[in-house]
């Protein structure tokens, strides 16, 4: 047999062998499939209405600010995925893929920590997976088995207060995590008449605020 035809047999042997691996479900390169790094701290955060999609003009700078505060562990993100439109129907919707995140992230991850949170229907967001009722629709709720690893929840100009009520009002088990802030004037949360109020959780201190917040809890342990 000549070298060339040698060769041309062993790259049809090698390209059947990897067909018999496709054909059973496997790969030769599992780096590629492999799932990414498990963080110690997975900070989860819903957007405000009409802001497009990421972490919004709250939640990146509490990401980050959360990053600075505990430069002993490794801090990763995840923006939920929801339509965020003005309509505020999407709410219910949001809550769902908050939740999917945590649960999902908690079994493939068990020593990851969490962080939730969101800014105005974001906030609702929120409110919704922790099990609190709004009028704002329904969505499913984080199980009360992985109440214990979520270390903070902070949210920015939340709908709820409109209804007299806070996620602390609501008791355990988030009740004692949470830290909320409400602009004075903010019409969206404190039933002012100041729009600007509610434009303003990333430049007057708060997100750093509710960073400190959640950087103590989770340091705590």
């Amino acid at each position: 047999m000549s070298r060339h035809a040698s060769r041309r047999r062993l790259t049809l042997v090698s390209l059947a062998g990897v067909g018999a691996l496709s054909a059973a479900g496997l790969t030769l390169l599992p780096s590629m499939a492999s799932a990414a790094p498990c963080s110690d701290v997975e900070v989860v955060f819903a957007r405000g209405t009409g802001k497009a999609p990421g972490l919004g003009i709250t939640g990146t700078p509490l990401v980050r600010n959360i990053k600075s505060a505990l430069p002993g562990k490794t801090v990763s993100s995840y923006a939920v995925g929801y339509a965020a439109n003005f309509s505020q129907t999407s709410a219910g919707p949001g809550a769902t893929d908050m939740t999917n995140r945590v649960k999902s992230t908690a079994a493939n991850c068990p020593n990851t920590s969490f962080v939730l949170g969101g800014y105005s229907q974001g906030g609702s967001v929120t409110d919704i997976a922790l099990g609190i009722s709004t009028r704002l629709g329904t969505g499913r709720t984080i199980p009360a088995g992985l109440a214990g690893r979520v270390k903070a929840v902070v949210v920015f100009g939340n709908p709820l207060r409109l209804s007299g009520r806070t996620i602390a009002s609501a008791g355990d088990p988030f009740g004692s995590k949470a830290k909320e802030f409400c602009n004075t004037g903010d019409p969206v949360c404190g039933n002012g008449r100041n729009s600007a109020a509610h434009l303003t959780y990333h430049l007057n201190g708060s997100v750093e605020q509710g960073a400190r917040f959640a950087a103590d809890r989770i340091s705590r342990g």
